[in-house]
């Protein structure tokens, strides 16, 4: 019982976090459980497309730990997994009714982050115990979350600015792998320079809160941006106006 609290409850507040955000116009429970579902099984084409990386860039072990961090956090974690909540976002939710306005974007994106990180969480969580899942409720968890963000701020800037559109939906992939794969590269090289440079390794360990805490600041930054241009909240201004 333990584990699945530990494993469900970050994803379960991160999702109630965002949802009330959204002060003007709630999305309705259905398509934002839907969005939550293809995130989860987002996860079986990312498998599918981490194994093709590993395939591709095989690691022999002698590689500098720079190279296998890198190959480990980019290659076989975040494109994967980005490409793959980008796909089923794309698919399940671009051309929905309910997107209707660019904060939608972001919560869409973020259940589609969160469905993924669900499945991972619960996967991680009961091979490695309690002490991993609190490890992930601080950082893992609330990096999918926020790399959720990044991605559904651009996603909804691509849907209402036509004319900018690829640029924004290729904004919206690559900005979220790269918020992804540095916090992953951070956590790779660390672990691996530990027995090394011990000292180093516990300021690479303190940077990965610093790098988080960055992203919750810059994440709600974009937040407070789709709000701030909702069509409803300044719909409700000119008629508190009118009256």
């Amino acid at each position: 019982m333990i584990l699945i609290i530990v494993s469900v409850l970050p994803v379960i507040l991160l999702m109630a976090y965002f949802y009330y955000r959204d002060k003007f116009e709630k999305e309705p429970l259905n398509v934002l459980m839907k969005a939550f579902t293809a995130g989860a099984f987002s996860a079986v084409p990312a498998v599918v497309f981490a194994l093709i990386m590993m395939s591709a860039f095989s690691l022999s072990g002698k590689e500098s730990a720079v190279y296998q961090s890198f190959i480990k956090s980019f290659a076989e974690a975040a494109i994967p997994e980005e490409i793959s909540k980008f796909a089923l976002l794309y698919i399940f939710i671009w051309n929905d009714k309910n997107f209707n306005e660019r904060y939608d974007g972001i919560l869409y994106a973020v259940f589609v982050a969160l469905g993924f990180a669900f499945v991972e969480n619960i996967l991680y969580v009961f091979q490695n115990g309690v002490a991993v899942g609190i490890s992930r409720a601080l950082l893992a968890v609330p990096l999918h979350a926020l790399a959720g963000v990044i991605m559904g701020y651009y996603f909804a800037l691509a849907k209402f600015i036509v004319p900018k559109r690829a640029s924004f939906l290729i904004k919206s992939v690559f900005f979220a792998i790269m918020a992804h794969g540095v916090y992953d590269f951070i956590i790779f090289y660390t672990d691996s320079i530990v027995g090394i440079n011990p000292v180093f390794a516990s300021i690479g360990y303190l940077f990965i809160f610093v790098f988080i805490f960055y992203l919750w600041r810059f994440s709600l930054r974009k937040v407070q941006l789709h709000l701030n241009n909702s069509v409803f909240k300044n719909r409700n201004e000119r008629e508190d106006e009118e009256v």
